[in-house]
């Protein structure tokens, strides 16, 4: 028995001329689509959809608004990839042309953890530090894309002093000043960026990269390592993997996205971005993530 498909397309995200393309070739396959008005509205689209399959189309955070909408559904989720970074779907070895025929004429199904930060629900990456301040900047810089991205995380560089963090994974202690924290359910922030390299969406497990301070003249072979997921070797890195992990960022009080260096007297903020999934919110001092116990089923090509 061939399956319903509806696929949910967000017709103001990522790359605009890439999804038009998607959606003619969709639309001349006679394929049902529903559109987005707002954002969330995904969420329940995808929650009150009677398909057995329900696709996003869009970037990391039109899936994660499906994905959500398909928790505890038993429905699966498709993933046909048109946004700015596109890390779970880079991850998860999906590409826009395949997963559009996928969806269409059938295909594997595999498991996929998520997990929640303080309540959020996430299915590729969380974490708070530069990375969070930075897609503060990014979500309010007006323009999307690669570059736009590289400039605001060398601008937010320019002024970084690191924070003062303890934190807790299954039981086993770390207290240490950091730039960032990130856990991952998948490999990569996005774009090829492999922050957390060694991580599996199916184990039942996050992986924590913990990113120690380092130099500007250090930047470029960071990056290298980034880039060919590698980072888990550097020098500057503690990784460390787990089901429960609890954040503490310690200092006196600060405006939202301000920085300083931790301890007492100094500008360190009690309020600060956290981010999951591309999309940033403002945290108190004090991060609950968890990895949760029932995983969704999502469309391979």
């Amino acid at each position: 028995m061939k399956s319903s498909v509806l696929y949910i397309v967000n017709p103001i995200s990522g790359r605009k001329g890439k999804k038009r393309r998607i959606i003619r070739r969709l639309q001349k396959s006679g394929c049902k689509i529903a559109y987005t008005r707002f954002a969330g509205d995904a969420v329940d689209l995808a929650h009150n959809a009677v398909e057995d399959i329900v696709v996003a189309v869009g970037g990391d955070g039109t899936v994660n608004e499906v994905a959500r909408g398909l928790i505890g559904t038993g429905k699966t989720l498709g993933i046909i990839p048109c946004g700015s970074g596109d890390g779970l779907a880079r991850h998860l070895g999906l590409s826009a042309r395949t997963q559009a025929e996928a969806s269409v004429s059938g295909a594997g199904v595999r498991a996929l953890d998520w997990g929640t930060i303080n309540g959020r629900p996430f299915f590729s990456v969380c974490g708070t530090g530069l990375d969070a301040i930075v897609s503060e900047r990014f979500a309010k810089a007006g323009r999307r894309g690669v570059w736009t991205y590289v400039k605001e995380a060398l601008a937010t560089w320019k002024n970084f002093k690191p924070l003062h963090y303890v934190i807790d994974i299954d039981g086993q202690h770390l207290e240490t000043d950091a730039v960032l924290i990130t856990c991952g359910n998948s490999s990569q922030w996005g774009n090829g960026a492999r922050i957390t390299p060694l991580a599996k969406s199916d184990d039942g497990l996050l992986d924590v990269t913990v990113l120690k301070m380092f130099h500007s003249v250090e930047i470029p072979v960071l990056v290298w390592r980034l880039m060919t997921g590698s980072l888990h070797k550097s020098r500057r890195t503690i990784c460390l993997r787990g089901k429960s992990i609890d954040i503490h960022c310690s200092g006196p009080v600060g405006p939202v996205g301000s920085v300083g260096s931790a301890g007492p007297g100094n500008n360190v903020p009690m309020t600060f971005p956290a981010h999951f999934d591309g999309d940033w919110f403002a945290a108190g001092p004090d991060l609950e993530i968890r990895i949760m116990p029932d995983p969704l089923r999502v469309l391979v090509g």
